[in-house]
């Protein structure tokens, strides 16, 4: 089965059938009663035939349906078409309400898909049964099931809950596979399949422990992933409750461990660190500040901050560990920066799951904060080590290591805190050259660029790139300035679903061996080298580290 990949929340629970005798009655109930999501349709427009997903143009689909249409030719608007989950809606509000022609036209639709749908059949559409529809779509028919007592609708129901028992179609380790358990779990409760509940609960509780690990970090290489996984999880829990079962406690347990990671992927203006499929704009509540500043995470993550609930404090991420996977970019060695109260080296972030040019430009190396080597081809899913680290109160170095080149690829970072400054230091074997990029935020634009120094500003406020070749020390010239290219893509970020913004990236020279310091608030940084230490004179101070790092 195809994945469509697409984070949704559907909050239903178990119950058991209505009987004939139950008349449709307005009558709230905890499968309907749920979080639907902003995007979802209203009552309204479903019933004028007007349905918007995903941030997209609103499409009349009238009141016969085609269920094959896909006017905007988008993966994730066809999911949610065939999730129901606007069904679902109309259910909900005749709970709420009372119109029954609300129910009525939900039947309607319901009735019209599986006719229209059959598993396997010539005009069904391909997104029909598609893991991730079926799995949102049954609690929408379990919801519908408390007020319809029809036996198309309980044949449907039986069906969705074989193929989502099926072993076989299942999303192991994946957001996707947890929203396969919630539904099969409702299937079995509304049906009386303790088989079913059982399998669910125990398929869930593995999959929850390849998902999220001992430390609480989010193995689909994309932390905003981890705010949706918190609340499925949180559903599945109070569903399990409600069906009569006892949560495992490796479900618990991991579902609070969620927290920390995801306060410490969120940088201090309240949004989350666009890593991976991760958008820009995302910004997560609810979630305290644990105690700790600097964070490694051996999944492949390092966060550092000067202060928990300060704007104005400083962040950074480096990314690192296992090879590509499920919503993972080609990012390894990446950092991004947050300096002073804003961004100032950024991720490209997250466009949509279109098969498109761009797309696939964004999840390229060339799309982050990355040191390449020259001449030599990218290996894509190539593991990085994080091989040392050190963590003082004012001072963090770190230094990985991989062969995504074919070679030895070395980065280390060294970030320092209250005269803000971040250095790092790329280099490769003997006979090789680096060349790196740095993407800073589209507020700012290059003012100046010579003598090895990049000046950027927005307003009054400034911030420059000084980079030299090492161990000489010498400033190296020639730095490229990219915004807004096409052929090839360059000089771009997503801030938001299927948009794009042009921003500047310096594109170094090619050299064995590079030192770049970010000096944050200034245009006049002055960097010397004496003794194997370097020298930087910030707007508010002098910061001293080795020329090394390490």
């Amino acid at each position: 089965m195809r994945r469509l990949a697409l984070p949704l929340a559907l909050l239903l629970a178990c119950g058991g059938l209505a009987s004939p005798a139950q008349a449709v009655t307005a009558k709230r109930t905890s499968e309907c009663q749920g979080d639907w999501l902003p995007a979802t349709p209203t009552s309204t427009e479903v019933m004028n035939g007007e349905l918007s997903f995903v941030n997209l143009a609103p499409v009349k689909v009238g009141k016969d349906v085609d269920w094959r249409t896909n006017p905007h030719r988008n993966r994730s608007w066809a999911m949610v078409f065939h999730s129901l989950r606007w069904m679902g809606r109309l259910v909900a509000d005749y709970e709420t309400g009372g119109e029954k022609r609300y129910l009525d036209r939900a039947t309607e639709i319901a009735q019209d898909w599986v006719k229209d749908n059959p598993r396997g059949g010539r005009g069904t559409s391909p997104y029909a049964w598609a893991e991730h529809p079926i799995a949102l779509r049954a609690p929408a028919l379990v919801c519908l099931s408390k007020h319809v007592d029809a036996k198309w609708l309980k044949d449907t129901l039986a069906e969705h809950g074989k193929v989502l028992a099926d072993d076989r179609l299942y999303e192991w380790g994946h957001n996707h596979g947890i929203d396969q358990d919630i539904a099969l779990l409702g299937v079995g409760c509304r049906l009386g399949r303790q088989d079913w509940q059982a399998h669910a609960t125990k398929r869930l509780t593995r999959t929850v422990k390849m998902d999220v690990d001992a430390q609480g970090a989010l193995q689909e290489q994309a932390p905003r992933y981890a705010v949706y996984v918190h609340d499925r999880l949180a559903v599945a829990m109070e569903n399990m409750k409600a069906c009569g079962r006892k949560v495992p406690s490796d479900i618990s347990e991991r579902w609070e461990s969620l927290k920390g990671f995801v306060a410490h992927s969120t940088q201090p203006n309240g949004r989350m660190v666009p890593i991976g499929d991760g958008g820009a704009d995302h910004e997560p509540t609810g979630f305290p500040a644990p105690d700790p500043k600097v964070k490694i995470y051996k999944s492949g993550y390092v966060y550092g901050r000067t202060a928990w609930n300060k704007p104005e404090s400083a962040f950074y991420s480096i990314r690192f560990g296992p090879g590509t996977k499920f919503h993972g970019h080609e990012d390894h060695l990446g950092v991004t920066y947050y300096a002073q109260g804003r961004d100032l080296l950024v991720d490209t972030g997250f466009h949509s799951y279109e098969s498109s040019s761009y797309r696939y430009w964004t999840m390229s190396p060339e799309a982050h904060n990355v040191p390449t080597v020259v001449g030599a081809a990218f290996r894509k899913r190539t593991a990085t080590k994080l091989s040392r680290s050190s963590l003082g109160k004012d001072q963090q170095r770190y230094k990985l290591t991989d062969k995504a080149y074919g070679v030895s690829r070395t980065r280390s970072v060294l970030v320092n805190h209250g005269d803000d400054v971040m250095a790092v230091l790329d280099g490769t074997v003997k006979g090789k050259k680096v060349r790196n990029l740095w993407r800073f935020d589209p507020s700012l634009k290059v003012l100046s660029n010579g003598g090895g120094k990049v000046v950027v500003g927005d307003g009054k406020y400034r911030a420059s790139l000084v980079q030299l070749a090492m161990p000489a020390c010498e400033p190296v010239s020639g730095q490229k300035i990219v915004r807004g290219q096409s052929k090839p893509y360059q000089g771009w970020v997503s801030p938001s679903y299927m948009s794009k913004e042009a921003a500047s990236v310096v594109v170094s020279p090619a050299r064995s061996s590079l030192l770049t310091v970010v000096v944050p608030g200034t245009d006049a940084p002055k960097v010397s080298c004496s003794g194997g230490k370097v020298t930087v004179q910030t707007s508010g101070g002098t910061v001293t580290f080795k020329a090394a790092i390490f």
